[in-house]
């Protein structure tokens, strides 16, 4: 029997490693879903803070997103802000003002008094050119130059005003009448004839001396007398030229408005005053003008622009 040889034996030993290196990708898909939660959270909170009618907007906008863009309205596509007021700090109540607004109104406000200077200046160019004519003609007309004493002509901030005032030996109407005197007709249609080309508005009032009228407390009074003088003038500068139409207004002021308050009784006292209004006088009579700056762009403006402190 043959010797066997002997074999060597072999151990095989296996050595168990940790597991192999990860990647990453999850760190990356983590970050995702905290950026999208806090995404959903920012929703949230900007649709609790927004008004029911403007979510109504929203919800409107992304059923027909074009409809707003392309037919107008009041949903969120032509907002350009979910809140209303917007800025950067969203404590404040009105919101913030932008620069580009307060400058606005304050060009805008420049204009208008701009504007205002402008048409200032050419009501007194036409009211000291109106003077001169009524001068001339009261100087060249042999007689409206008889009764110079009795016409006074100013200029006022309200206008040029002409006075026919009474005198006592020449009265405009006789005494508790409205009846125009003959010499009083013939001043009235040489100014109605002078006035037929005026552009402003003329006021006509009638005034009184301090005189009172029978039984003024409940019948016929000075308020009444004056009110008729002054519209039985209108109808002799209208007869003579002046247009009815630039007429703004035709009181009887009786004796509130006294020519000379130191002695009430004065025939003085008693006139019939036209004034043809500046511009400015008549939009105060008429309720009408430039527009103002609305009191929202002054308060936008003083927020921007706060007085210094003291």
């Amino acid at each position: 029997m043959a010797e066997k040889k002997l074999q060597p034996i072999i151990i095989k030993r296996i050595k168990k490693g940790g597991h192999a290196v990860h990647g990453g990708a999850w760190k990356i898909a983590y970050a995702d879903f905290v950026t999208a939660m806090m995404a959903f959270f920012l929703l949230m909170w900007l649709l609790g803070s927004t008004a029911k009618g403007e979510l109504q907007g929203i919800a409107a906008y992304f059923a027909s997103p074009l409809k707003v863009a392309m037919t107008g309205g009041d949903g969120a596509g032509n907002s350009s802000s979910v809140i209303p007021g917007g800025g950067n700090d969203l404590s404040k109540v009105h919101g913030q003002v932008r620069r580009s607004d307060v400058e606005e109104a304050k060009q805008r406000r420049m204009s208008i008094d701009a504007a205002r200077a402008e048409r200032a200046k050419q009501d007194l160019d036409r009211i000291k050119a109106l003077e001169a004519k009524i001068d001339a003609l009261i100087t060249e007309n042999p007689r409206l130059n008889g009764y110079k004493s009795q016409i006074r002509i100013d200029i006022t901030p309200d206008g040029l005003q002409i006075q026919i005032i009474d005198d006592q030996n020449r009265p405009m109407f006789d005494s508790g009448s409205a009846l125009v005197k003959p010499y009083m007709r013939d001043i009235l249609r040489e100014i109605g004839a002078a006035l037929g080309g005026v552009e402003n508005r003329i006021s006509l009032a009638g005034h009184t001396d301090a005189v009172p009228y029978g039984n003024s407390d409940r019948g016929y009074s000075n308020w009444e007398l004056s009110a008729d003088r002054a519209n039985a003038s209108r109808r002799e500068l209208v007869s003579a030229g002046m247009p009815d139409a630039k007429l703004g207004r035709v009181v009887g002021l009786a004796a509130s408005d006294l020519l000379e308050p130191n002695n009430p009784r004065a025939p003085a006292n008693r006139r019939i005053t036209i004034t043809v209004l500046t511009r400015e006088a008549e939009e105060r009579l008429m309720g009408k003008g430039i527009p103002e700056i609305t009191s929202t762009e002054l308060l936008n403006e003083k927020r921007e622009n706060p007085p210094p402190s003291r």
